[in-house]
């Protein structure tokens, strides 16, 4: 009797934990999918020089640059933002000291996930950047200047694919008071660095929304790829909320991976 009572407990938690893991990875393919169908939505709409949301471009871009030409100040401020703070560059560098750190706790296929994410976001952004070839908003009295062309926003893809990484990464690490807070200021930055491209004048808000859209869907197709190799060796399913590899509070987190 305790024997099949056992085993009974024991297909219900697997069943549990299989409705868990299936409902995950249904939402990360959702998230992959609805984010590819609005970028695709959105590129056809910029080809196209769709009129309306051009207006929308052209009206927010002149009426943040009037107001950061009013004030020095805070034109100061967005320069500090968007060219150290939020920078690609800087990101990506903390993105690179994270996959080491990784590697130096032989978390060895996360740091690979982290390492992909990253550089996958690069490339498709610049892909698409050469593919479009949109101009940048041409404004009198510029107070910024950019290279390259305009769509997708690199500053806002690369904070979205950097942002998602570190949450995703270091969530286990991070005790649960504090997790609201991180998620917080994950989701500002991501919404400061674009509103600090077009504030500046080098990028239209259509740009933004397209990196914010392209780099959603990149990190959850990795973080897809990433939950199906935690079920191939039969780790435990988890929730997002607690990061894609809760074992990474261990010493040897990939070491007793079962098989």
């Amino acid at each position: 009797m305790g024997t099949n009572t056992t085993l009974r407990q024991m297909r219900r938690r697997s069943r549990r934990a299989d409705r868990r893991f299936g409902a995950r990875l249904l939402a990360s393919a959702g998230i992959a999918a609805v984010s590819a169908v609005l970028f695709g939505l959105l590129l056809i709409l910029v080809e196209d020089r769709w009129r309306p949301l051009q207006r929308l471009d052209t009206g927010a871009a002149r009426r943040l640059h009037a107001q950061v030409i009013d004030h020095p100040a805070w034109r100061s401020v967005l320069h500090l933002l968007s060219d150290w703070v939020w920078d690609p560059l800087t990101l990506r560098l903390a993105v690179a000291v994270l996959t080491v750190w990784l590697l130096h706790r032989r978390a060895w296929r996360l740091a690979a996930w982290s390492a992909v994410t990253a550089v996958a976001g690069g490339l498709i952004g610049l892909l698409v950047k050469t593919v479009v070839e949109r101009a940048r908003p041409d404004l009198q009295d510029p107070v910024a200047h950019a290279p390259g062309y305009s769509f997708p926003s690199g500053h806002a893809m690369t904070a979205t694919t950097s942002f998602g990484i570190f949450l995703l990464v270091l969530l286990p690490l991070i005790p649960r008071a504090w997790r609201v807070a991180c998620w917080c200021v994950a989701v500002f930055s991501v919404v400061g660095v674009g509103f600090t491209r077009v504030a500046l004048g080098v990028h239209w808000c259509s740009d933004v929304l397209g990196g914010w859209l392209l780099g959603l869907a990149v990190v959850a197709v990795t973080a897809w790829t990433f939950e199906a190799w935690r079920a191939d060796v039969g780790r435990d399913r988890t929730p997002v909320t607690e990061g894609l590899e809760p074992e990474i509070t261990q010493d040897e987190p990939e070491e007793d991976a079962p098989r």
